[in-house]
């Protein structure tokens, strides 16, 4: 019991320091989803050039999402034209280059780990599009784009598929601040958090135990500890099978990363085990659902090399630019509730999360929320995606007429 209560006291400080950057990120996510229409997103990813490519980065982050959410939505926009690669470069955005991930990174582990994620993702989606385009057969394209079109349920189907961005015209202050940008932003805050709830807790329950019952003798023997050299070249390749294993996606994987990085595991390692919550085993299965057994196996041996040379990438950099902190400093949090700045953080951001979730349930958020997992978008105007605009329509319409 005393072991049990020791990895629940370990999971509760990570939870209550986190918790105000995680209402942060999400906050600053749902006010850009909300004034952001997806119905502009696949005219802009029709081929694979570069320029495309950073587009597509640039909505995916905008878009921040759920790993399963992240690889619905990806499917979706596949199925209206989009390219596949593009489709992939914004899939992998949308779950690891999002403010609240880099948030949570800088305050567990350093900005150092914030910056190494945002220079790893674009070097992981620029190596992903050479290895698509030296590897990815016309025929695997098509056979995985007749699968798609199959629309196989695969998770986080409906919210994926809803649009809740303001109809209305005008700027983007003056969308924002209507009633009806009000309404759309507290729908995404809270359906965001729906999204990762399972996977944050998971998480966060797993690097607790993680943190409480696995020596660190076992961690310095796994990551070579006291052989730099190997340390560093085993780091990137062991880290994206951890995350595998892990079960654990989405920014439910940062707790467990702050126990690898203190158990010994490489910089570069972390990184590429951060991005591997778009390869986790329920993922793959549904890459499988998606777009053919072929092409999940293509998909997870080009995401998986990618991961390394990113994580290898990053490490030699860093290193060589001398911005690895001190892994001996490292630390997992575990002083629990304390009168500082984090504590007076979390009460104001807790208030800003109480204000969106009472306007979330007076507009009839509840119902979206039962959507969440819905059936895949078809394409057709009976579509969640249609539905929900309507639905956002007739919230803010009501609300109206409550004030």
């Amino acid at each position: 019991m005393h072991a049990v209560l020791h990895a629940l006291s370990i999971t509760g400080s990570m939870t209550w320091e986190i918790t105000w950057a995680l209402i942060l990120g999400f906050a600053l996510s749902a006010i850009v989803q909300a004034v952001v229409r997806k119905s502009t997103v696949v005219s802009l990813l029709g081929d694979d050039r570069p320029r495309t490519l950073a587009v597509a980065a640039g909505l995916g982050v905008a878009s921040s999402s759920c790993s399963y959410a992240a690889v619905a939505l990806a499917r979706s926009l596949f199925r209206k034209g989009a390219d596949f690669t593009a489709a992939m470069a914004f899939e992998i955005a949308s779950t690891n280059l999002v403010v609240e991930l880099g948030v949570i990174l800088a305050l567990l582990m350093g900005w150092q780990f914030t910056a190494a994620e945002f220079v790893g993702g674009p070097i992981m989606i620029a190596l992903l599009a050479v290895l698509f385009r030296l590897l990815l057969r016309a025929r695997l394209l098509r056979q995985a784009r007749e699968q798609a079109e199959r629309g196989l349920a695969g998770s986080m189907e409906g919210h994926a598929a809803m649009d809740m961005s303001v109809r209305g015209e005008g700027s983007f202050t003056r969308r924002l601040l209507s009633r009806e940008g009000f309404t759309a932003t507290s729908h995404v805050f809270v359906m965001e958090w729906a999204a990762i709830l399972r996977d944050l807790v998971v998480g966060l329950l797993i690097a607790g135990a993680v943190a409480a019952w696995v020596p660190d003798s076992f961690w310095r023997t796994f990551f070579f500890e006291g052989h730099p050299l190997a340390a560093k070249l085993w780091g990137p390749v062991v880290g994206p099978l951890v995350a595998i294993a892990s079960f654990v996606c989405s920014i439910g994987n940062v707790p467990l990363a702050v126990v690898l990085w203190k158990g010994g595991i490489s910089f570069g390692g972390v990184v590429a085990f951060i991005f591997a919550d778009l390869l986790i085993l329920p993922i793959l299965n549904i890459y499988r659902k998606y777009y053919g057994a072929r092409m999940a196996v293509f998909l997870l041996g080009t995401f998986y090399l990618a991961m390394v040379i990113a994580g290898y990438v990053v490490e030699f950099a860093f290193g060589g630019l001398g911005l690895i902190p001190d892994q001996a400093a490292a630390k997992v949090p575990m002083q629990g509730v304390n009168w500082n700045y984090t504590t007076w953080l979390n009460i104001a951001f807790l208030v800003l999360a109480a204000v969106l979730l009472v306007r979330f349930w007076r507009t009839g958020g509840l119902s979206m929320v039962r959507m969440m997992g819905g059936a895949p978008d078809t394409g057709r105007d009976h579509t969640a995606h249609t539905q929900h605009g309507h639905h956002a329509g007739d919230h803010a319409n009501l609300d109206e007429e409550r004030q």
